[in-house]
């Protein structure tokens, strides 16, 4: 395909998903220990990574960074669990986060990691896809019938994935499920609610989107957020107008920073 009429495709992708700037913009911070435990701290990635995140707080009433350990901290304070027998993991995201909770807490002793994730269909939609060679229910028939199951995962946004895990489990099984997530949309997370009982660190009320967002730090500069059908992912600052609605005022430098740093990040990836 010839440059120009590839950025005609990705220009048209991008206006097809495009987002307006939300009331409030939460940001999880997965990025400032990947570039320590990866390149140090004094190191050039290290820097950009702290200039990036001082650009994002020249909005604290619009933009909130969100720790992995203040969410973990408000997962724990909603009440203790017995060991589940199972927790499926959804996503390596999910599995990462059963792994924290269970480093702290005991909680799941035995993860069975579900590849299921979410991808622009090309029309404005999106669709579920299996990460794995398996579909979704042959995923799940590994899980088999515990006495006690858990679903956890990093975000609920819609609740589409959650969701589609939860309903794909016999009856009998989601009876004896309890959901995790680090954080969530209220009206997502009070969806998966009425499935099974479900524990979420922050909860944010709100329209998806328009009210409120929630995107990771690493899909601003890595290529792992925005999955395509049939075809590679991109990073957030690949769509530069998604950069303008989430960091208005801030976006030029942002989108500069984020750039630099891909820079150094992918170069250690080839």
């Amino acid at each position: 395909m010839p440059p120009a009429e590839a950025r005609q495709r990705l220009d048209a992708e991008g206006a097809a998903y495009a987002q307006p700037s939300p009331r409030q913009l939460y940001v999880h911070d997965d990025l400032s220990d990947l570039v320590r435990r990866r390149h140090g701290l004094e190191s050039p990635a290290a820097e950009l990574t702290r200039e990036l995140f001082a650009l994002l707080a020249r909005g604290p009433d619009r933009v909130r960074v969100l720790t992995l350990s203040e969410q973990l901290d408000r997962v724990i304070a909603q009440g203790d669990h017995a060991p589940f027998e199972v927790a499926i993991g959804i996503g390596r995201a999910g599995e990462r986060v059963a792994e924290a909770l269970h480093a702290r807490e005991g909680w799941f002793p035995r993860v069975v990691v579900v590849g299921l994730t979410r991808e622009e269909d090309g029309r404005g939609g999106y669709r579920l896809a299996s990460t794995e060679p398996a579909d979704l229910a042959s995923q799940l028939a590994r899980v088999g019938e515990p006495a006690s199951l858990a679903i956890v995962d990093d975000t609920v946004f819609s609740g589409l994935t959650m969701r589609s895990v939860l309903e794909g489990l016999p009856p009998a099984v989601r009876s004896r499920t309890h959901a995790f997530c680090l954080r969530g949309v209220t009206a997502s997370i009070d969806s998966i609610a009425a499935l099974c009982p479900i524990t979420a660190g922050v909860s944010a009320a709100g329209r998806l989107l328009h009210d409120v967002s929630f995107i990771n730090a690493s899909g601003l500069v890595l290529r792992i957020s925005i999955r395509r059908q049939g075809q590679p992912p991109l990073a957030f600052f690949d769509r530069p107008d998604w950069i303008r609605a989430w960091f208005p005022g801030a976006d030029a430098e942002v989108l500069a920073v984020c750039r630099r740093l891909n820079a150094l990040l992918e170069a250690e990836r080839r």
